[in-house]
């Protein structure tokens, strides 16, 4: 960092140290022993979570609507309070080995932003928001992103309430048993622009040695559960070439996987992240395996292709190994271009404050994805440490935090003040 940036990290309107002092605050609310957090979505550490944002949002005289899939509106009034609000924000829930920012960053900025105008006594023309999205993550109910999924029409209502964990307990019954089972409808209504501030979740800003990712967009994901069934049988009666091994047919799937986003460089990704063997006793072959597989890219063409290419690949190895096989796709969430106004205000803001930046794409969903569809969006990344998320050493920097904030700060201001688009 040079003299100049130095001196315009310096002059950011925004408060590091209050912004730093409450993501470690909001940290503390499921702290794990490597410092990191686990807060599930809808758990009681999630309450805890929701009820401080709510306390610091009323705090700094936000109005609170809480919708019925549990996502938490904080409303900071505009001049003219009629006209649809500018949006920000993320998510408060966690992996089960997660970190201190992976979310809760875009929350707390949002925040911070709110903040600001209030210490600076500045009123937006259109009012502003900060978003709490529910179960973001999707690692206790599945698919992720299903709240603002259901907030732009993707999912129906009645599909995200029905959401169930690995209890059979579904996402409806905890938002009550919480206590945040809103009354006001999911969506439906204008947003005039929405920024989501996130740290990058990759090596990419680190190693360019950039602080703000432009995001213009995000990769296309396919989620599949696979099932391979074989025949369970005695370890040592049964000869090696009679075996129907389910794990040996799987492991040469999971292989294949790996080789499908290797084949597809340099934005393609393959991922095997979850699996189950039955009956998983240490003198049986298995006889049934069950796992995930994640496949991405920012292109929707390549993304088909790895598609077909996978369900061709499974049925050959299960074909040659005398296995059954059942490949299904479960979530498709197509890429994503975001709006040129919205990109275009990130750019600028970073360059006003002499912030190093370049253009991104993201390899991770976010809210963002779906808010896209009602609303113009765009991200705002900075570093982490190594590029490394969903793990409880996650990392960030207070000073690319500071600056993250304040891009999205100019954002916001530029569009709660921008005059109504021409009809």
């Amino acid at each position: 960092m040079n003299a100049q940036q130095a001196h315009s990290r310096d002059a950011l309107p925004i408060d590091r140290h209050r912004l730093w002092d409450s993501l470690m605050e909001l940290a503390t609310i499921g702290a794990t022993p490597k410092g990191g957090v686990c807060r599930l979505a809808l758990t009681d550490l999630d309450k805890t979570a929701r009820d401080r944002f709510r306390l610091w949002c009323e705090a700094a005289g936000c109005r609170i609507t809480i919708d019925r899939m549990g996502n938490i509106f904080a409303r900071r009034a505009g001049a003219d309070d009629s006209l649809p609000p500018v949006m920000t924000g993320s998510h408060l829930d966690t992996q089960p080995t997660g970190g201190r920012f992976d979310g809760n960053y875009g929350v707390m900025a949002g925040l911070e932003v709110i903040r600001t105008l209030n210490d600076l006594n500045i009123q937006t023309r259109r009012p502003i928001e900060v978003v709490v999205w529910t179960n973001e993550e999707g690692s206790r109910f599945a698919p992720a992103m299903v709240a603002s999924g259901v907030f732009a029409g993707v999912f129906s209502l009645e599909y995200g309430l029905n959401a169930k964990d690995s209890d059979g307990k579904t996402l409806g019954a905890e938002l009550q048993r919480i206590g945040y089972a809103g009354e006001a409808p999911v969506g439906g209504r204008p947003v005039a622009a929405f920024f989501e501030a996130h740290i990058e979740q990759g090596p990419i800003l680190e190693a360019e040695g950039n602080t703000i990712g432009i995001v213009e967009g995000v990769q296309g994901i396919r989620w599949y559960e696979v099932t391979v069934i074989g025949q369970d049988a005695h370890a040592g009666p049964t000869p090696m070439q009679v075996r129907q091994d389910a794990l040996l047919g799987a492991a040469h799937m999971v292989a294949a996987v790996n080789r499908l986003g290797l084949g597809h460089p340099p934005h393609g990704r393959a991922t095997v992240g979850k699996l189950n063997v039955s009956p998983n006793s240490t003198n049986v072959i298995p006889g049934k395996v069950e796992f995930t597989v994640d496949l991405r890219h920012p292109d929707a063409r390549v993304l088909a292709t790895m598609h077909d290419a996978l369900e061709t690949e499974l049925a050959r190895i299960a074909r040659e190994s005398r296995l059954t096989l059942d490949l299904e796709q479960i979530w498709y969430s197509p890429p994503v271009t975001f709006d040129t106004g919205c990109v275009a205000a990130v750019k600028g803001a970073a360059a006003r404050f002499g912030l190093p930046s370049q253009p991104m794409v993201s390899g991770a969903g976010h809210d963002a994805v779906y808010v896209s569809r009602v609303a113009p969006t765009a991200m705002i990344f900075v570093p982490c440490k190594d590029g490394i998320s969903h793990n409880e050493i996650e990392d960030a920097h207070p000073d690319d935090l500071a600056a993250g904030c304040a891009v999205l700060y100019e954002a916001l201001l530029e569009r709660a003040n921008a005059p109504e688009p021409a009809r």
